[in-house]
């Protein structure tokens, strides 16, 4: 017997693929950092992007995971990748006041400039001079 194709034909319709990546979406947002290691040391792309365009990096550093995001940093995931909304991984974390998660991202060369609207605009915009400050090297 062998295994049912895919309609489309492509791994990124099969069902186990998409069972996969859901999982390890939930890794990135609950902070399991051994675990998504692992995966990604094990060929899951480390730029992997959900349906809205959400990287593993965007959903660690969003939900304050800094661990996580400097686990996948540290091998090689895009720092300024945005989502399909134009949001980095920085800006979201400025947004939910992560300082330790936006140093790690400044440290790893992320822009604060990039993205709509860029982490620096997202600090401003909330009078965030902590994370104006931690943006700006201080």
């Amino acid at each position: 017997m062998t295994e049912p194709t895919p309609a489309s034909g492509e791994p990124a319709h099969d069902p186990e693929v998409l069972q996969l990546a859901a999982k390890v979406f939930d890794l990135a947002r609950h902070g399991d950092t051994d675990t998504l290691a692992a995966y990604v040391d094990a060929g899951v792309p480390v730029n992997l992007t959900n349906d809205r365009g959400d990287s593993l990096v965007m959903l660690a550093a969003y939900h304050g995971h800094s661990a996580t995001v400097s686990a996948l940093l540290e091998r090689g995931a895009d720092a300024d990748r945005p989502n399909d909304k134009g949001q980095t991984p920085l800006a979201g974390a400025v947004f939910k006041g992560e300082s330790e998660v936006v140093r790690i991202l400044v440290a790893h060369g992320a822009d604060p400039a990039a993205g709509m609207p860029s982490a620096v605009d997202t600090a401003a915009m909330f009078a965030r001079q902590d994370m104006l400050d931690l943006l700006q090297g201080g």
